[in-house]
């Protein structure tokens, strides 16, 4: 049985939309970031990096939203989540999917926890009025020349929508209006109808922005 580790309104929801898609077979476990949960020895013991998600198979345990989804994919063939015998084909997934995890995401985080590059409470200032600019900087690149339409790779839908989807979702806390970026609000509009999409944001307790 997989243990899926995650807590509502963090990346981790598009391994959690991932699993829905595969038809796995999961039990899912919440961690509260409001009780700082990430941070007691139980889930320490699970992802000493303290943060989510983390995947726990009979082989061990899984960090990172790109091996994640990645393992999903391999794991479970017949949905057709990536073009897994086309190695070009799955490395450019795993490229968009590593633009999301290395340079969006983090500039993101610059907004709520620059505590991790910077101590100066001017310079964690500065970062966050810098996020609007980045993340739109971010998504313009990707409504540009990397989402292909109707889904991130094509006609195909992959473990790349589910990510996109997930981190476009946080565009209006980060002071970006989505409607700057036609391609990626049109795939946000068609991702948040999926009934695999509404399934985990429900498990999650939460709604689509």
């Amino acid at each position: 049985m997989i243990r899926f580790f995650y807590a509502p309104h963090t990346c981790a929801l598009a391994s959690h939309i991932a699993l829905v898609d595969a038809g796995a077979s999961y039990e899912s476990v919440r961690i509260d970031f409001r009780k700082e949960e990430q941070r007691k020895p139980e889930y320490l013991s699970v992802n000493p990096k303290g943060r989510v998600p983390s995947l726990q198979t009979e082989r061990g345990v899984l960090t990172e939203t790109p091996a994640i989804l990645a393992f999903i994919a391999q794991s479970f063939p017949a949905a057709n989540l990536a073009p897994l015998e086309d190695a070009f084909a799955f490395a450019r997934v795993q490229a968009f999917n590593s633009y999301l995890c290395s340079t969006v995401h983090v500039a993101h985080a610059h907004r709520m926890r620059g505590y991790r590059w910077a101590d100066d409470p001017a310079a964690i200032a500065a970062m966050q009025k810098k996020v609007p600019t980045s993340v739109a900087e971010c998504f313009g690149l990707i409504d540009r020349d990397m989402l292909v339409g109707p889904f991130v790779m094509g006609e195909s839908y992959t473990i790349c929508d589910p990510y996109l989807f997930t981190l476009s979702q946080w565009l209006d806390g980060d002071g970006v209006d989505i409607a700057r970026f036609p391609k990626v609000h049109e795939h946000r509009r068609l991702i948040a109808g999926r009934p695999q999409v509404k399934k985990a944001l429900a498990e999650e307790g939460v709604g689509a922005a």
